[in-house]
């Protein structure tokens, strides 16, 4: 107890400080006890404490917001990910509840390409993405092939001349008929078997009024002794658009329509691209 008085009692004990103001020779006294002191000085060193973290932290506010910055970025090319993903599920779900290859081949939109750039994580969902492209890849060839492919018959008729050899109907030669013939009604439409370009669209003095359609994929067809054409040089046309209508201009025994179907630079049989054949 008397160890603990007498602490107490220095504790208490003023301590006189002299200050000496310039032009007066009279010393001020300020009698402080030394406790008060000691207050003083930490209160002067929590003061500074505080200042110094403040201080600090204005200095990595700019860090800071940068990487506020950048895991938002982060974030956003995450959710551009996600959202593609989702698309693409929704282009896959769609495409194979369609009922035949035809109709996905029809339908299938080829436009979108996603973009990924994320790291760790986001190199799988590219390993992903490169998968999907190269199935889109695929389908877009497949569908540019499904449309330039021929198919079915440009008339509603009947065959009356096939492909092959032949005794020719105007001179009773034998030779090779490079397509079929398909007699029809006059004035019946001609319709394109598939999505092209007119390459030729005239007259010519063997085969009457005729036109030739590009398609793309090597396939090209030739639609001849029409009454008239519908359609005019370098013209783009779909599968079932009229070209022209039936005739029996140029060497004709009568109304028809002289069909070929040209692959990669030689004519073909067109009956293997009527509906229900390959």
């Amino acid at each position: 107890m008397n160890k603990i008085g007498r602490l107490f009692k220095r504790a208490l004990t003023p301590v006189t400080i002299m200050v000496i103001p310039h032009g007066n020779p009279k010393p001020l006294n300020l009698r402080i006890p030394a406790i008060g002191i000691l207050v003083g000085l930490l209160l002067l060193a929590v003061g500074a404490i505080q200042i110094y973290g403040v201080v600090m932290d204005g200095l990595k506010y700019p860090f800071l917001l940068g990487q506020v910055e950048y895991y938002g970025q982060q974030f956003a090319q995450w959710k551009s990910t996600v959202t593609a993903l989702h698309e693409v599920e929704g282009d896959f779900r769609r495409i194979f509840s369609l009922n035949s290859k035809d109709e996905v081949l029809e339908t299938v939109d080829t436009s979108y390409a996603g973009s990924i750039d994320l790291q760790q994580l986001m190199q799988e969902l590219q390993k992903a993405a490169d998968r999907v492209d190269g199935i889109k890849d695929y389908l877009r060839i497949q569908k540019d092939l499904y449309l330039a492919t021929p198919k079915g018959c440009p008339v509603e008729g009947s065959i009356s001349s096939p492909y092959g050899k032949r005794e020719n109907p105007i001179t009773g030669n034998a030779g090779f008929h490079s397509g079929i013939d398909i007699s029809a009604s006059p004035g019946a439409p001609i319709l394109a078997t598939a999505e092209g370009v007119v390459s030729h669209s005239g007259w010519t003095p063997h085969s009457g009024n005729v036109v030739v359609l590009e398609h793309g994929c090597g396939f090209s067809t030739i639609y001849a002794h029409n009454k008239k054409n519908a359609v005019k040089l370098g013209q783009k046309v779909k599968r079932g658009e009229v070209i022209g209508y039936v005739g029996s201009t140029g060497n004709s025994t009568g109304p028809h329509v002289h069909y070929e179907v040209w692959k990669d630079g030689k004519h073909v049989n067109p009956q293997h691209y009527f509906k229900g054949r390959s």
